[in-house]
């Protein structure tokens, strides 16, 4: 007479739960990266906030000299702190609970022949931080 095997032996499920144990050792830091790279780019688009006013206050007066005047950070959410100086540079620091690593971002402003505005993003000289922001800021 034959016998009908049914379900899974002790073998192959472990097998089964050691290879999702390996794909959720490789996915896990992967998926932290992505979430703080997330967070990073919410730093990027609120330092962005600032370009606007920049930009017309420069283009209008025909230099970066006092492009910046009057605008300030403020510190809430995922910044915690930062400044715009008068020549237009934005400085914006993350804050390291709520984005996961300390960052910072500063957008730096120059004002061609052609009266446009190039905008170049660094990191402040920290390249600890390269991992998560955007590849335009890692220079």
């Amino acid at each position: 007479m034959k016998t009908l095997y049914r379900g899974f032996t002790l073998l192959e499920l472990m097998i089964i739960v050691a290879i999702i144990g390996l794909l959720a050792a490789v996915a896990l830091p992967a998926y932290n990266t992505y979430t703080i790279r997330a967070k990073v780019t919410d730093l990027l688009l609120a330092a962005g906030s600032f370009r606007v006013g920049i930009q017309e206050k420069a283009v209008s007066d025909g230099t970066m000299a006092s492009s910046g005047a009057g605008l300030t950070v403020v510190s809430g959410g995922r910044i915690s702190g930062g400044s715009v100086t008068n020549a237009g540079l934005i400085t914006v620091l993350g804050d390291p609970v709520s984005v996961g690593t300390n960052v910072t971002i500063v957008l730096t402003p120059s004002l061609n022949s052609a009266r446009r505005i190039v905008w170049a993003c660094s990191t402040g000289g920290t390249t600890t931080s390269w991992l998560y922001v955007p590849a335009e800021c890692r220079h």
